[in-house]
């Protein structure tokens, strides 16, 4: 997709204020309401009384919003736990037992990968259309982590209506017996025609990571990894990363580059990792994964830490699910997308990069304000990540 102008963006971090204006922006739509879903459960809560995923989805539906959820069904190789909403067929008697009014098609990316998109579109076609793009799970452990999501309105929220029509016209289950809810094979969504009417300042690119052996040569794509490495080599300042998993050698290689002409880097990583994590630091196949990150320990530019919440007055370590990165206060991307092996080897995944000083100095004043509970407003980006 291209780098559209005119979008209006605000950032969402952490999961309270995710899921709020995702169940505000349910309750007020008026036509239609889209969601690409990778994992999920049915203990996902909105705030303020809204209640659950499904009732407040089925409400939607029942005063008649256009709802559909494309979800992911995973291949028996990824071993798949209970977050996984697949399709089973105790999963559709509980969607029969309980009438659900909305449309569901299934999903599967290749092998072992995950379609690891998580966007939201509202209205979608219409002049008011908003999407959201980022990372966090529909899961109530999702809403406990700590997560970036950004709303866009504007001339790329007909990019990421294109990309859902495109995933739901094309899904692999289309077909199948158990493969729709509530519709069949043959449901179909038009293609937007056109973008958007601007609605702000900001300038917008949707990205994605689509699998060759998931998706015809021509429509494969490493945009997302693209747009890292590039944004990387550009860096002048500083680069400030928040994400699930330490970065993979094509990153971590422009990331050194970086730190060698003076880029200030900061990387916040969880503290206490996922077991593949720990598994990979002692197997020697994995070696190449954390050579990067021993490379840019020898800069003292360079900064990698966790974060940690009070909790009944004990220090825990919080788990970030975050995939962000800005550079240089101006430029930023959020999304799905992590900095492992799967996000740039073989899942499906949708970030949007913003071009806008004012945004990106925003978002870096919230997450610093999360990290560090201090205002850094009256600083510039370098003083900040210092």
């Amino acid at each position: 997709y291209p780098a559209r102008s005119g979008n209006l963006v605000r950032p969402l971090i952490d999961g309270e204020a995710i899921a709020r204006r995702l169940g505000e922006a349910v309750e007020t739509a008026r036509h239609s309401v889209w969601l690409t879903v990778a994992f999920c459960s049915d203990d996902f809560l909105f705030p303020d009384g809204r209640g659950l995923l499904f009732d407040v989805l089925d409400r939607a539906a029942a005063r008649g919003i256009d709802v559909r959820l494309l979800v992911w069904r995973p291949n028996p190789e990824f071993g798949a736990g209970h977050r996984v909403f697949g399709g089973t067929p105790e999963q559709r008697a509980w969607l029969a037992k309980r009438r659900a009014r909305f449309k569901i098609r299934w999903d599967r990316a290749a092998g072992r990968y995950c379609q690891h998109q998580k966007s939201w579109m509202i209205d979608a076609g219409h002049p008011a259309e908003t999407a959201f793009v980022g990372g966090m799970n529909l899961t109530s452990v999702a809403l406990q982590r700590h997560d970036v999501y950004v709303e866009i309105t504007g001339p790329s929220a007909a990019d990421v209506c294109h990309n859902f029509v495109e995933r739901w016209n094309e899904a692999s289950e289309r077909h199948a017996v158990d493969g729709n809810w509530a519709c069949d094979g043959t449901d179909a969504l038009p293609y937007p025609d056109r973008p958007s009417a601007p609605r702000g300042g900001s300038t917008v690119q949707v990205q994605r990571m689509l699998d060759p052996s998931r998706y015809a040569v021509d429509r494969a794509e490493q945009s997302i990894v693209e747009q890292y490495e590039q944004a990387i080599d550009a860096a002048r300042r500083t680069i400030f990363i928040v994400n699930q998993a330490v970065p993979v050698p094509r990153v971590a290689k422009p990331l050194l580059r970086a730190a060698e002409r003076g880029v200030d880097i900061v990387l916040v990583v969880p503290a206490i990792p996922e077991d593949y994590a720990y598994k990979a630091r002692l197997d020697p196949r994995g070696a190449a994964l954390f050579d990067g990150i021993e490379a840019l320990a020898s800069h003292h530019g360079f900064t990698l830490a966790g974060v940690a919440d009070q909790r009944a007055g004990r220090r825990r370590a919080r788990y970030v699910h975050a995939k962000v990165m800005l550079v240089d206060d101006f430029w930023a991307t959020i999304g799905s997308c992590n900095l492992h092996f799967h996000s740039m080897g073989g899942n499906a995944e949708m970030n949007a990069s913003i071009w806008a000083g004012v945004v990106v100095r925003a978002l870096r004043r919230g997450l610093l304000a999360r990290h560090l509970a201090l205002d850094t407003a009256g600083l510039d980006d370098r003083a900040a990540l210092r």
